[in-house]
């Protein structure tokens, strides 16, 4: 999909006129979606007036100690458990992280392949003594599919983990008032049946569905919209300050300054206060640190719920072996159709290769971050099939402003000229990648397609260099992480890539390398000189990605703004286009901010990575999403 895509921009368009699909909207006689008057200004700043004015009770503040959990115990109310657990009091890892293994001699390492492979099958053997059905091949109908993934999850309480990998899960477990309709960001309903929106854009009203149930055989209704969207916004609630963890996606959205109050009217019906009409707010709800969990068992397991994971989604948690697998089983009780698959297991394999060999021997069904040398070998085999989709993310180089010489835009501008973001595509994605120029992606409506970028020019780096008195060079720290992700495949060997680049016009850059969880860790906390990072947007709006990743709001330590870069230009084009529910002047505002993030260059854009996903032949009903959300409700095995 290219930057011209107009399916997508028109869709869109249609989407935010009114700001929510019309077949889903209960008006009120009278009321105007299109015309929203202006809205009272905010509480004065440092004056926290965040209360529950509706709540019945947020239920008692203490916990029930966890008890052992049954691993193959298909019980409705015991949900599985956790074995080799987090260590006690340890700080919780923030975005995208993993916990490696050692590259040699460990599990996953080339040497342990066949002990790896062989394990599999053994695995599934187990899950039949445990009832989960049969592996491939052993019978007429497969019921356990297993995912194998390059990282382990963080955790699985989704306002609390903004990685990948933990999301892949939670995407299984939970559901929310909203979400996205497939292969779109079209958002539907899930939790709510409908909602109605007042005509200033502030008063939401959601109409819940009374026919769903939580894992744990208790009521969803709105107290436990109320727990789970209330214990990130108001500060009197007994589980607002986790004890591990922030809830940083809500900070990241800027949900405090957009919600005024929330309560719970009825069973059915939930409300939500806006401080002012926010265009992206109806997206945000789709994403899944704003999905709906057990209040009851939040109670119960306190501090480790996060490996207590009780939602109402199609599968169910049974089992985690930390840096080994997450074990779901079918949600039998589920609202809607129930899962094709009987045990959808999400098998941790660093390694790349052996990823990919396990695919072919069949000892996994399906597998993503496909590492760009096994393309071709894939598309070749006919006993596997390859998925892919344009990636709604971005891969990057962040410069700290707040370390010299980075302060200088001049010193900025000649990084973006010396790295050859061509040759990266066409070395490191199997042109699976399109260079970056933007922070947004091509695909992305409001994409400013009228900015050229910054061409790989050398001569013009060392100019740029010598105008910042810095003819000589400079020495300085050029920070990757060590696990493939979405929008980089194979880190490591492009910062080497672009170290050479740095070095033909005199920056002498020396790699570091962490592993993930402390590179992330030291990487919002600005410790970093330079750091190659990335984002997968997680709603179809361009809020998404600029006021996350650029706003100076987002630039408080621990900061998804890890370029520390703070324009009050930019911040103000980006919080008007917040407040307008008109796409048209929402795009010319999102452009303009393109264009002045472009001039300051606290960025290099890198790539816009495709998708990809590789499944056995027999697998059937996976689709990739804009999202990069993994749905395994629709999927089973088939001729």
């Amino acid at each position: 999909m290219g930057k011209t895509d107009r399916s997508v921009f028109t869709q869109h368009l249609g989407q935010n006129e009114a700001l929510l699909p019309a077949r889903h909207l209960n008006r009120t006689a009278g009321v105007d979606v299109h015309r929203r008057s202006a809205t009272p200004a905010l509480p004065a700043a440092g004056k926290d007036t965040r209360h529950c004015r509706h709540r019945r009770s947020w239920g008692p503040e203490e916990v029930v100690a966890t008890h052992p959990r049954v691993a193959c115990d298909d019980g409705a109310a015991d949900h599985g458990r956790l074995v080799a657990p987090h260590t006690a009091g340890k700080p919780r890892e923030r975005h995208r992280r993993h916990r490696p293994s050692p590259a040699t001699g460990g599990p996953h390492s080339l040497m342990g392949c066949l002990r790896r492979i062989m394990a599999a099958a053994l695995l599934a053997l187990g899950l039949l003594a445990c009832g989960g059905g049969t592996n491939s091949g052993a019978g007429p109908k497969d019921t356990v599919l297993v995912f194998a993934r390059g990282s382990d999850s963080v955790g699985l309480d989704p306002a609390l983990e903004t990685d990948g990998e933990s999301m892949k899960v939670c995407d299984n477990l939970y559901e929310n008032l909203v979400t996205y309709a497939a292969g779109t960001t079209e958002v539907i309903p899930q939790l709510a049946r409908s909602w109605d929106v007042g005509q200033d854009g502030r008063h939401w009203t959601f109409h819940l569905r009374t026919d769903v149930t939580f894992h744990d055989g208790t009521p969803f209704d709105a107290e436990a919209v109320l727990f789970s969207l209330g214990r990130q916004f108001f500060p009197d609630h007994p589980f607002h300050k986790p004890a591990a963890g922030t809830y940083s996606y809500w900070k990241d959205m800027g949900m405090d300054a957009v919600v005024a109050d929330m309560s719970a009217v009825d069973d059915s019906t939930f409300v939500i206060e806006l401080a002012e009409a926010n265009a992206p707010f109806l997206s945000n709800l789709g994403m899944n640190f704003c999905a709906i969990l057990s209040p009851t068992a939040v109670r119960r397991h306190g501090a480790d719920y996060f490996k207590n994971p009780v939602g109402t989604g199609p599968f169910r948690f049974v089992e985690w072996r930390q840096d080994e697998r997450i074990v779901l089983a079918r949600n039998e009780q589920y609202w809607d159709r129930p899962a094709d698959l009987d045990r959808l297991i999400f098998k941790y394999v660093q390694d790349p290769s052996v990823r990919y060999l396990e695919l072919r021997s069949g000892a996994v069904h399906g597998m993503d971050n496909l590492s760009p040398e096994f393309i071709d070998a894939i598309r070749q085999d006919a006993d596997l099939k390859l998925q892919t989709q344009p990636g709604m993310n971005v891969g990057y180089l962040a410069m700290n402003m707040e370390r010299p010489p980075y302060d200088d835009v001049r010193v900025r501008r000649a990084v973006n000229h010396a790295v050859n973001k061509r040759s990266l595509v066409d070395n490191f994605y199997a042109g699976l990648a399109v260079p970056a120029i933007n922070p947004i992606p091509p695909m992305m409506w409001s994409y400013h397609d009228g900015i050229s970028g910054y061409e790989h020019d050398p001569r013009r780096a060392r100019e740029l260099l010598a105008e910042a008195d810095l003819a000589d060079g400079f020495d300085t720290e050029l920070w990757v992480m060590t696990a493939p992700r979405p929008y980089m495949p194979q880190p490591g060997k492009i910062a080497q890539a672009i170290q050479a680049d740095l070095a033909q016009v005199g920056i002498r850059a020396r790699i570091v390398t962490l592993d993930w969880a402390t590179y992330l860790d030291k990487v919002f906390d600005g410790q970093h000189g330079m750091c190659v990072l990335g984002w997968t947007g997680d709603n179809g709006d361009p809020d998404n990605f600029l006021y996350v990743l650029l706003d100076k709001t987002a630039a408080v330590k621990p900061a998804q703004n890890v370029a520390f870069y703070k324009s009050d230009v930019f911040h103000d084009l980006l919080v008007a286009a917040r407040r307008s529910t008109d796409v048209a002047q929402r795009t010319r505002l999102y452009r303009r901010a393109q264009e002045i993030v472009h001039a300051d260059a606290p960025w290099v854009p890198l790539v816009h990575a495709t998708q990809t996903a590789a499944f056995r032949g027999d697998v059937k009903g996976f689709e990739l999403h804009p999202t990069g959300s993994k749905w395994f409700r629709s999927v089973a095995f088939g001729p």
